[in-house]
């Protein structure tokens, strides 16, 4: 890791990965609570905010993490907020935040 704000961002990365697995109990839970849904949806804004904000060269380091469609989806997430599909979402949460959380972990630990 290249400076300690890149951990900062990493680390905030990594808790709202967390947050959202508090957030989310189940499929059926996610579907049918507002209140669930604005948290996770909130919260992968937030993530992917401070994706961001990492220095390129570190992005540059671990080209397994797709950055540019974390920050393409923030970007859908924000200012489509009249458009956001609720199966998308459940797919990022169940496929793709577990492999984002796992890599996320290991960079953490280098």
């Amino acid at each position: 890791m290249n400076s300690k704000d890149d951990s900062i961002y990493i680390e905030h990365m990594l808790d709202c990965i967390h947050r959202i697995d508090e957030y989310v109990e189940s499929k059926a839970l996610f579907y049918a609570s507002h209140l669930v849904q604005d948290a996770v949806v909130r919260n992968l804004q937030v993530m992917a905010e401070s994706s961001q904000r990492l220095q390129e060269e570190v992005k540059q380091q671990y080209l397994e993490i797709p950055w540019n469609n974390i920050s393409g989806f923030r970007n859908i997430l924000v200012h489509g907020y009249l458009g956001i599909d609720l199966d998308v979402i459940w797919s990022v949460v169940e496929h793709e935040l577990p492999k984002l959380e796992s890599i996320l972990t290991e960079i953490k630990l280098e």
